[in-house]
């Protein structure tokens, strides 16, 4: 399978548990020598200019990534490569945090709240991406229509689990080291105070359509 937009490799992980080979796209050739540094092969390209050399897949993903792509291209892009009836599936997670928690990361003003991406979002903060996508998707040509789902999940999270995700997020290399140690300290207290950990309700939002015709 293709993962477009790979990033550190958490999208491909559970497909790579599974079994699935995976071969990533990735254009920050940062991120891609981290998802190598996990194991993955990564190829460093924007989706829409790579070269698949021939190659098809039985499934082309992107997680929380398709929205740097354009839509009707990287659409086009997906029927190319992939197999005869694969799938192409495009997914979005949202959030909702802790207020002791949100209130940390406000106390750091716009700068913060704008380059560190681990606040609160509600399901439709990802419906603009998911829309033009489908949009994008249709315009092709080349697939059924497309089917939208949702998934919905609770996950525990401890102190210096969150506290070491922050510096994950591409929005961390905006701010400074001082800046973004200040925002670790804050949150690492906010979670302190409600118990060291916390649980948090998580939901998927998913893009998914069937390749009927693959594009020239």
């Amino acid at each position: 399978m293709l993962d477009v937009g790979i990033g550190t490799g958490l999208s491909a992980e559970p497909f790579s548990a599974a079994g699935c080979q995976v071969l990533g796209v990735e254009a920050d050739p940062r991120m891609a020598d981290f998802a190598r540094g996990r194991g993955y092969d990564v190829e460093v390209s924007a989706f829409e200019e790579w070269d698949p050399a021939g190659r098809s897949f039985d499934a082309v993903i992107s997680g929380q990534a398709w929205h740097w792509i354009d839509p009707r291209a990287g659409a086009l892009q997906a029927a190319r490569v992939l197999a005869p009836r694969a799938l192409l599936v495009l997914f979005w997670n949202s959030f909702r945090l802790p207020p002791e928690i949100v209130a940390a990361l406000s106390g750091g003003g716009a700068p913060v709240r704008e380059a560190v991406p681990f606040r609160s979002s509600s399901v439709g903060v990802h419906e603009d991406s998911r829309d033009r996508a489908e949009q994008g998707i249709r315009a092709t040509g080349c697939f059924a229509e497309p089917v939208r789902w949702q998934l919905d999940r609770q996950r525990r999270y401890s102190r210096d689990e969150w506290i070491d995700g922050i510096a994950t997020g591409a929005g961390a290399a905006q701010l400074p080291s001082d800046k973004l140690e200040d925002v670790r300290e804050r949150v690492g207290a906010a979670i302190d105070g409600i118990g060291g950990s916390f649980a948090m309700t998580i939901s998927t939002i998913v893009l998914e359509a069937r390749l009927l015709t693959r594009s020239s």
